[in-house]
């Protein structure tokens, strides 16, 4: 039994002898991420204070803004030329179908798929245009 109290007396000195070298390492980086969120607050709170800081970034917020809104809207028009190009592909053929349909080579189904397929992609690339010109009309 007394070796027991031994053990535990040995482990206990040793455990209370660590214990503040790791707790004075962990408090020193804690310490450091604390001072510097200060540091990094206090100096945000005074850039906020500056006219000069705010016309900045209201101008960069502004600039953004509108490049951001030309940009949708060219990528708008240019996924409705794709479309609209693909369009004019499918229904040529779908014309070249229909006449191989005429002589009698083919069934109606290939130049019907054609067909559907060129409509669908010409509706995609007019409903591309129109809501161009929708955003376009907002203030």
């Amino acid at each position: 039994m007394p070796r027991a109290v031994e053990r535990f007396a040995t482990t206990q000195s040793c455990a209370i002898v660590a214990l503040p070298a790791v707790k004075i390492e962990g408090v020193g980086k804690v310490s450091t991420w604390r001072k510097a969120g200060v540091v990094a607050r206090i100096a945000g709170q005074q850039a906020g204070r500056s006219r000069t800081f705010n016309a900045i970034k209201n101008a960069t917020w502004a600039t953004g803004r509108s490049f951001g809104r030309v940009l949708h809207q060219l990528w708008l028009e240019v996924t409705g030329v794709l479309f609209l190009v693909m369009s004019l592909s499918l229904a040529g053929a779908a014309v070249k179908e229909y006449g191989k349909y005429h002589a009698g080579q083919v069934g109606p189904g290939r130049a019907a798929a054609a067909a559907c397929f060129a409509l669908a992609f010409a509706w995609f690339g007019v409903s591309s245009f129109w809501r161009v010109k929708r955003k376009s009309q907002r203030p």
